[in-house]
């Protein structure tokens, strides 16, 4: 079915964002929209009516974000990068 793909990107939201329920709204001609209720509360209706990319790409950057982990390593070439990158600008 092609709404698993809309249906995980809601529950990956809801996994991210306690504090509300979000559920998926499908209209008659295939498009989707994002329901939003806080608890003991009515739903709202919080977006347009979406394809499914378009509607799995708002739910995506709904709600909180989680911090991507990044290693030692990864932060040191980080620095790395950024000293050897302003060396070479004084070499115009």
């Amino acid at each position: 079915m092609r709404s698993t793909k809309a249906a995980a990107a809601v529950t990956r939201l809801n996994t991210r964002d306690p504090a509300h329920r979000y559920s998926l709204g499908m209209t008659a001609s295939g498009f989707f929209y994002l329901l939003r209720a806080v608890p003991g509360g009515a739903p709202e209706k919080i977006s347009a009516d979406l394809t499914m990319d378009e509607f799995v790409e708002f739910a995506n950057k709904t709600g909180p974000q989680k911090k991507v982990k990044i290693s030692k390593l990864d932060e040191a070439f980080e620095r790395q990068l950024g000293a050897r990158g302003k060396s070479r600008e004084g070499e115009d």
